[in-house]
């Protein structure tokens, strides 16, 4: 919930004047699953084509509906500066909504698909967590464990538990505030870091907070649980991932890069989180810097599968899944926030957001819907991020009494 646009890690001191006047966008028509994906229809809320993709039955949502988010979706697009966008919209009982429009290229006019890969930002967060629970469910870890009984040198480490790693209670300074981060990443966004280089950052400075005192968002605090599935299963994070979440959520069009490979198809991403303040592509830059926190590639359909995977708890027993959801207060109104998952007015996921990408996977109980939001660009529009600014016009029109407002990030590019 970018409340404090002042406040950001990447930008710190560096970018926190920059201004990004709005993107030139070619035009490019709007396209929908009901138009596109008639072909192998079998049916909706959980069927799948021969390809494994969730597919939108003909007529979609009522037409007076699907309308106006078309106008809406397109009005907040100009007004945001986003180059593309994909929105996608399932409610049982109404109907579903898919909705392509914009570029995914600002230099070739190649049009947003539906089906393009997108980076994901601090989506990754609820993967790296979902793994640390599975851990949780086999007694290999406990939740109230002390961080220092599986990573050495962490401040106050005997205090600090995985559970108040994963709810962003520790009081670990962010290393993506470190103002010498920010220029080591922004003078080459192409190179490496390492999970315990980037901790490094972070450990220079003094605790912000005693444990358990308040919530700050801290990418500080996902590295670590990196490290700790790391050293309990003796296998790198990414093969914890596939073969633990991914394979079972059967999402195959996700992953978790080792270096800056980028799968077919994907949309370029667009940033001003740069050195000179100017707008980039940054689609190959390395998203090593952000790890557990924020590294992973998905699309559209396995998003919307794993929107309710993680908010029902498939791959968790009952009782974890409870102490996943017990979401406590962040501070700002109509956001809290449980173990690597936020609740923002009753929809249930997180948000992603780093150099040219920002996405929104949440799931609403109350109407077993899924929203999936997916754009590519991460920069400003008065002072709020693009996603949550299309988000919130999204559900102020398709689910009114609840209205999607605000991220869990509190700044600027936290991934």
């Amino acid at each position: 919930m970018r409340r404090s646009p002042a406040r950001r890690p990447f930008a710190a001191m560096l970018l926190a004047a920059s201004v990004l006047a709005p993107m030139a966008m070619a035009p490019a028509p709007a396209v929908h699953a009901a138009t596109l994906d008639q072909h192998d229809q079998r049916g909706q809320d959980g069927r799948h084509d021969r390809h494994g993709r969730d597919r939108c039955p003909p007529g979609g949502l009522d037409p007076a509906l699907t309308a106006e988010l078309d106008r809406t979706i397109e009005d907040v697009r100009e007004q945001a500066g986003i180059p593309g966008a994909v929105v996608g919209l399932w409610m049982p009982g109404k109907g579903c909504y898919v909705h392509a429009s914009g570029v995914g290229n600002t230099v070739t006019g190649e049009p947003m698909s539906a089906d393009t890969r997108i980076r994901i930002g601090s989506e990754t967060k609820t993967f790296t967590v979902t793994a640390l629970l599975q851990l949780v469910d086999d007694k290999r870890v406990k939740l109230d464990d002390p961080i220092s009984a599986y990573v050495p040198g962490v401040r106050n480490g005997d205090r600090i538990t995985l559970r108040r790693l994963a709810g962003m209670r520790s009081g670990l300074f962010p290393y993506t505030a470190d103002a010498d981060f920010v220029h080591d990443l922004l003078s080459d966004p192409y190179r490496s870091f390492t999970p315990r280089g980037l901790l490094a950052y972070g450990m220079k400075h003094k605790n912000t907070f005693k444990p358990g005192a308040q919530f700050q968002y801290s990418n500080s605090n996902l590295v670590l649980l990196g490290l700790v599935i790391e050293k309990v299963t003796g296998q790198s994070l990414d093969r914890v991932i596939h073969e633990r979440v991914l394979r079972p959520a059967h999402l195959h069009n996700t992953l978790f890069p080792t270096g800056a490979e980028f799968p077919e198809p994907h949309a370029h991403g667009y940033t001003d989180q740069t050195l000179s303040g100017e707008t980039e592509d940054s689609t190959d830059w390395n998203p090593s810097w952000a790890w557990a926190a924020g590294a992973m590639i998905s699309d559209l359909h396995d998003l919307r599968r794993w929107a309710r995977i993680v908010a029902t708890g498939e791959l968790l027993s009952p009782e974890t899944q409870a102490q996943r959801l017990k979401t406590l207060p962040t501070g700002f109104p109509g956001l809290s926030y449980g173990l690597g998952i936020f609740d923002a007015n009753g929809w249930i996921g997180h948000n992603g957001s780093l150099p040219g990408y920002e996405t929104v996977t949440v799931y609403l109980p109350a109407q077993k819907a899924t929203m999936v939001l997916m754009i590519n660009t991460d920069s400003l529009s008065g002072g709020q991020e693009p996603s949550t600014l299309l988000a919130r016009a999204v559900t102020r029109i398709a689910t009114p009494d609840h209205v999607y407002d605000g991220s869990a990030s509190q700044g600027r590019n936290t991934p």
